[in-house]
This record gives structure tokens, sequence and C-alpha cells, in this order.
């Protein structure tokens, strides 16, 4: 498991709760986590709420799998008292 950073990722997801984020395909122009990050390594990651109000930016997790998943491993920042976001 390796530290990956690429300016390039950007994936859509509806989860909700604080758990692991289920990603949802990429944006345009943009790779999904698996292909910009790769499966078991750590990246850095924003997560924004369409409303502008919420956020969370962290240290998360890619895995492969159906679906993919972002694992929530470390809470930087977040409109959450620095902790993981239930985004509305």
């Amino acid at each position: 498991m390796a530290l990956i950073i690429n300016d390039r990722v950007k994936e859509t997801t509806t989860t909700t709760g604080t758990g692991t984020i289920n990603l949802a395909g990429a944006s345009g122009g943009f790779q999904t986590f698996v292909a910009g990050i790769g499966t078991t390594n750590t990246t850095y990651y924003a997560i924004v709420a369409q409303s502008g109000t919420e956020y969370e930016i962290g240290i998360g997790t890619v895995t492969d799998a159906t679906p993919d998943t972002l694992s929530r491993t470390t809470i930087l920042e977040s409109t959450n008292s620095d902790s993981a976001v239930d985004f509305s």
C-alpha cells in the first residue's frame, strides 16, 4: 500500500452515512480512483456536497470491488468538527 497522488481523479457518489464511500464512476474528463490511484493504495481526498455547505478532507484507501470504494482512513478537516460527515 502506497500513498499515490493524482490530480485527474474525480468520482461521484450517492453514499450517505459516515462509513465507506461507494464510488459511482468518473466525472467527465477524469479517471476513477481505481484507475488513477490503484486498489489498496491510499490518497488524499475531498468530498463536497452538491449544496456546497458540507465538506470533508482526508486520506482514504481505494478498493477495487463491486462497487469500487474509498475508505475514510483519516479525516483531516470537515464541517462536522473534523469528523466524518453524514452527507445529506
